[in-house]
Formats: structure tokens, sequence, C-alpha cells
């Protein structure tokens, strides 16, 4: 049984990062839970600060993951099958974490589930560099697409011989026109500027024949 979850808990584990790993057994005939000293300090206690149960596992879940977790862990102590969760946890100390979570059930002599056994493993310093990676990586292509539209701006100035306001709206129209991202079109005008050697009339030629939508191209303003 695997939890449906944004994060694939093979690939986090795998990022080279050293995670705290805690154990933990939940026995279904009592509704006790044994908590080893790591999955204590997982969730922000020292050993023995707390008695663990099922309504504190449940609170220091985070609000957005905590009905999905409880879902998980009803499933899971009915059917026994082996299960995995990557949820988000608010500690004793009020710091978001990030749990990988795995477990199976045992069952008695009469075949019915007795107990669930598994282990949290504390998956937040993989998930901080995952999400930094994602944010710079999204910082470049922004840089980079800025970049070819400064540039786009400039051949469009030139060719059509409009100021910098004139070639932005220029090619946002293009854009709506063509139904083409702004980032693509700008892409397009750059690389028949490359294309053209700086000939610009020749260029303006082709811009006009790249909006086969639009009437007319802007003047100069």
């Amino acid at each position: 049984m695997t939890d449906t979850t944004s994060w694939d808990i093979e690939g986090t584990l795998a990022l080279g990062t050293s995670h705290p790993v805690g154990r933990y057994r939940h026995d279904l005939a009592t509704g006790t839970w044994w908590w080893s000293d790591e999955t204590y300090r997982i969730h922000g206690f020292e050993p023995g600060d707390v008695v663990p149960t099922t309504e504190l596992i449940l609170a220091h879940k985070h609000p957005d993951d905590r009905d999905r977790v409880s879902q998980v862990l009803r499933r899971a102590c009915a059917t026994g099958e082996p299960f995995s969760s990557v949820h988000r946890i608010m500690d004793a100390h009020g710091e978001e974490r990030t749990l990988a979570v795995v477990g199976e059930g045992h069952t008695d002599a009469a075949g019915a589930v007795c107990e669930l056994v598994g282990y949290f493993t504390d998956v937040t310093p993989a998930v901080t560099r995952i999400a930094d990676v994602r944010a710079t990586r999204s910082i470049r292509a922004s840089a980079e697409s800025r970049a070819t539209i400064e540039q786009a701006k400039g051949v469009v100035m030139c060719a059509v011989r409009t100021d910098i306001e004139g070639a932005f709206e220029w090619l946002k129209e293009a854009s709506n026109h063509s139904n083409v991202p702004l980032r693509e079109i700008s892409s397009r005008i750059v690389e028949l500027a490359a294309a053209g050697n700086g000939d610009m009339r020749q260029i303006a030629v082709e811009l006009a024949d790249l909006l086969t939508n639009r009437s007319e191209t802007p003047g100069p303003r």
C-alpha cells in the first residue's frame, strides 16, 4: 500500500544525505505505541518526554497532511499490508519536518493483524535540497527568459522603428495573436535576427510574415 504523494521515497532517500531513522511498533490490541530514542528526537522530544499515542502522532502531522495520514494508518491497521507515506509533521519545537514512513502489519495465530512495525525517516534535509535545486533552476530559467525577451525587444525596436515600450507591446500582441508564449515568440525573433545578419529590412519582412494574423505592425511612437 503506497500513499500517493508528490515525493518519491526511494528517490528522496537516494540523494546521499544522512537521514535520521527511528523505529516504531504499534500494538493494536492495547492501542499502545513504542518508539525508539531516535523516533522521539525526530518528533522534537527527548526519549521518555511523552507517551506516544495515536492521538499525539496525528496531532503532530501537518494540518494539510493529517487526514491523508490518518487514512493510511486506518488501512494499515485493517489490512496489515506493507505501506509507505511521505508527509510533513510539526515537531515539538514548531519546526516543520518531512518524514518518510514505512511499515507493515504482523498477524497473530488466528491471522488477525495484531501490530504494525516500521521506520520513521527524517528526509527534511533531502527535501530542502530538492526545493533549493528547483528554486535555483526556476531563477535561472527566469533570467534566461528575460534576457531573450530583452534581445527580442531590441530587434523589434530596430526592425519596425518603435521605442522599447512599443516593442514590448508588439511582442505581447504577437504572442496573443499566435497563441504562443512570449518567451517562445521572443526566441523565434532572436533566431530571425541571427539568421538575417543584421539586415533589418529583411528582418522586418520576416516579422510581418511571422504575425500572419496582424493587419499592421506598430509604428514609431
